[in-house]
């Protein structure tokens, strides 16, 4: 079913006032449709769609996806979700109804309105992995009874009953798997490395650093991860992913920190502290596919990104 004018579309989007779902919005609206912004604001904020309010077509509607939702649209980006471990450990009961639950609610409103849906899944369906890099066959090493487990098996779980709704009722899918991605509008306070790494930076406090630093990560800017989730949706039918989206580009943890502290002036020590538990030693996405079949791959180095970044936070910090 279509309510589409042209090349103008209805989008719904989830979790539309959280750091990735505001970039894509901006992204959707420049490219001229109209924009549904669903969020419960429990880690978005109202600051980073305020830009949008006056825009015709935009239209944001609080709302927890737990709950069932009942609009008209051509399209659903289903990313509500906290992502940081700080927020989606605060109520992991929550945190698992909002994948799982708000998989189903989302799901039960594309198979009613016969349109296609993208789930913003995540690189923590491979827990710890023992396969390096990651590619996408890769059934991953999670702890099932662990701190972070009610985000990687709430993810996992919400990838399941995509497949499944493809499988049994035909309904069109896409599943986007997320690496560590950064930028502008990152919460101040969630816990991740590069936000944490630059707001203690900037307000002089010691940089912190979980276990010995060698830890690896990989890291894309949000404007390549935007770009990837609009070209997955717009793949062909046959196209349902899971796909990986997010830079092979690796560092470890301890090349982040010295590169912020040059990047934004700081002579602050480091800390070490405890790794957390379930921590991944090493994350670097295979992006094969991605390139293969979306003809996508990043195009901002982590030095540039990094430059965006700190200007964003030098001003709310």
């Amino acid at each position: 079913m279509t309510r589409t004018y042209g090349s103008c579309k209805r989008i719904l989007v989830t979790g539309g006032a959280g750091f990735l779902g505001s970039h894509l919005i901006d992204r959707l609206i420049d490219a001229g449709h109209e924009i549904l912004c669903v969020d419960n604001l429990f880690t978005g904020t109202k600051r980073n769609i305020d830009h949008l309010h006056s825009n015709p077509r935009f239209e944001f509607l609080r709302h927890d996806v737990t709950l069932p939702l009942y609009v008209e649209v051509d399209e659903i980006y289903n990313l509500a979700c906290p992502a940081s471990p700080i927020h989606y450990q605060h109520d992991p009961i929550q945190t698992t109804k909002t994948s799982v639950h708000g998989a189903i609610n989302m799901l039960g409103l594309a198979k009613r309105l016969r349109c296609k849906i993208l789930q913003a899944s995540t690189s923590e369906v491979y827990g710890d992995p023992v396969v390096h890099p990651q590619p996408e066959e890769y059934w991953g090493h999670v702890n099932p009874i662990g701190t972070r487990s009610c985000y990687d098996e709430g993810k996992r779980c919400a990838e399941t009953l995509f497949f499944d709704y493809h499988r049994q009722l035909g309904l069109e899918i896409k599943v986007a798997r997320i690496f560590n991605t950064y930028g502008p509008r990152m919460h101040l306070a969630d816990g991740r490395v590069v936000s944490n790494f630059i707001v203690q930076a900037l307000s002089g406090r010691p940089i912190t650093i979980y276990g010995d630093g060698g830890q690896t990560r990989s890291f894309c800017y949000v404007d390549d991860l935007v770009d990837g989730l609009i070209r997955l949706m717009d793949s062909d039918t046959s196209v349902t992913g899971p796909i990986n989206i997010g830079n092979p580009t690796e560092f470890t943890i301890s090349e982040l920190a010295e590169r912020t502290l040059r990047m934004t002036g700081s002579s602050v020590p480091f800390v070490k502290m405890a790794l957390p538990q379930d921590d991944p030693r090493q994350r670097r996405p295979d992006i094969t596919k991605a390139m293969e079949i979306l003809g996508w791959e990043p195009k901002i180095e982590l030095e540039e990104g990094l430059r965006r970044t700190i200007e964003y936070f030098r001003q709310v910090v």
